[in-house]
C-alpha cells in the first residue's frame, strides 16, 4: 500500500540571519593559548633476585613477556643475579602492571618464587 500526502510539505521556517557587528577597533579579544601536554609517566619492570629460581626460568620469562633475544635475556638475567635487581622494561602505567601480574602468575604456576615490581621512572 502507498500513501500519499495530501499537501506538499512546507520547507522549514527560517529565522532571521544574525551577522557579527563591524568592528569598531576598540574590541579586545583574548588569545588562544595552545596548551602543551606532558607525555605519560613512564614505569619500569624490575625482576627481583631470589636463591630459588632457576636462571633458565628467568631467562624464558624475559624472552616470553619482554619480547627480548636469548643473549638480551641473559644479560638482565645476570643483571639480576650479581645486582639483585635488573629492569627488563620500560612501558606506561598499565602495561607495566600488566607485565608484572603475567610474570607473577606465570611464576606462581611454576612453582618458582620470582618477584617482579614496577616503579616510576625517574
Amino acid at each position: 500500500m502507498i500513501f500519499m500526502a495530501s499537501q506538499t510539505p512546507l520547507p522549514p521556517p527560517t529565522g532571521p540571519v544574525n551577522r557579527p557587528a563591524d568592528d569598531d577597533g576598540g574590541s579586545v579579544v583574548a588569545e588562544r593559548k595552545t596548551q602543551k601536554t606532558k607525555p605519560p609517566q613512564m614505569y619500569q619492570v624490575v625482576m627481583l633476585n631470589d636463591d630459588y629460581t632457576p636462571m633458565e626460568f628467568v631467562v624464558v620469562v624475559i624472552q616470553e613477556f619482554f619480547n627480548k633475544d636469548r643473549e638480551t635475556a641473559t644479560q638482565i638475567m645476570l643483571k639480576i643475579h650479581l645486582d639483585g635487581k635488573g629492569i627488563c622494561g620500560v612501558y606506561s602505567r598499565d602495561v607495566a602492571a600488566t607485565k608484572v601480574q603475567q610474570v607473577q602468575e606465570a611464576a606462581r604456576q611454576a612453582g618458582h618464587p620470582l618477584q617482579c615490581l614496577s616503579e616510576p621512572v625517574e
